[in-house]
């Protein structure tokens, strides 16, 4: 029998609502960060490939930004790639919050997978968070009797428990006919939208409520440096839409960005393998998420999509 015979593979939507822990859910399954994760809602805001070899099995996992009720052009361009996503899969993964009722979301979700007739997988996930995990089978009674899941699988995407049962039930549900993807593939975000990500998640972390969710971050310049030295140059702009958001960003004498700037070349250089020289600006730019210029500038294009 062939490799091409042999191997199996499935193209896997990771979908639920806004801060139910879908991308730490990948970076669980992938071992290794490849898409950015804070507290905030919203810090998903495209559709983020992840890729998972294992023997003769390859799941491709498309990380979504949480459902949501769109304000914005970028908020338009968030729903569009949920959407988008679940119309061009095999199999998704509904990710929802243990001890939680199913959100409105999720509902709309399950009703897009019945009207596609989907196979999903249904992921509770916290459940380290339960203090009283009597309720946890009564959830998962609840919830198998809105849709007909290939599974139902508790997990904890932050201690990994129930993560490789996960896996299982996933790979379970995997095609013959090859792999998509070289073994050895993680993701297939370019190194300038990984850097960007890497950036804004430290200011998601570090920055108020208010803030993140009118920030945008563009890798103006990335090369190895010509002279040697093992050093790559990383040059990024950071959009903000008022004066006072651009204060606080920068903070007293510079803290601020030089904390943001300090954490961000950490993460950067363990993933890249190499030492990064990082140098961030701030600029204003008001009511950029409602500009179809600027959301192409900052990589959410939605010209790609079919809808």
């Amino acid at each position: 029998m062939s490799d091409q015979e042999k191997n199996k593979s499935a193209f896997i939507a990771i979908v639920g609502r806004p801060n139910v822990g879908k991308s730490s859910l990948l970076n669980s399954m992938l071992g290794q960060k490849v898409s950015i994760v804070s507290r905030k809602p919203q810090t998903t805001r495209t559709r983020i490939m992840g890729v998972l070899t294992e023997g003769e099995t390859q799941l491709v996992f498309i990380d979504t930004p949480g459902l949501l009720q769109p304000r914005n052009r970028l908020g338009e361009y968030m729903v569009r790639s949920v959407v988008e996503s679940v119309s061009g899969v095999d199999t998704c993964l509904l990710v929802i919050e243990a001890g939680k009722k199913i959100s409105r979301s999720a509902q709309e979700l399950i009703d897009r997978f019945r009207s596609q007739n989907m196979p999903a997988v249904l992921a509770i996930n916290k459940i380290d968070l339960l203090r009283d995990k009597s309720g946890l089978m009564e959830q998962i009674a609840s919830v198998s009797r809105l849709y007909d899941f290939e599974a139902v699988v508790p997990v904890s995407a932050r201690t990994g428990s129930g993560i490789e049962e996960l896996k299982q039930e996933l790979s379970n549900l995997a095609e013959p006919g090859g792999h998509f993807f070289d073994d050895d593939t993680l993701t297939d975000q370019p190194e300038r939208v990984i850097a960007s990500e890497i950036v804004r998640e430290k200011l998601l972390r570090l920055l108020s409520a208010e803030i993140p969710h009118g920030i945008g971050v563009v890798v103006e310049h990335m090369s190895e440096r010509a002279s040697g030295g093992d050093i790559t140059d990383i040059f990024a702009t950071i959009y903000c839409e008022r004066e006072a958001h651009k204060a606080i960003i920068i903070g007293k004498s510079g803290a601020m960005l030089k904390q943001v700037g300090t954490l961000a070349r950490r993460d950067m250089e363990q993933f890249f393998g190499c030492r990064v020289n990082l140098k961030l600006w701030v600029k204003v730019k008001e009511n950029w998420r409602n500009q179809q210029s600027a959301l192409r500038v900052m990589g959410y294009d939605a010209s790609g999509f079919d809808a």
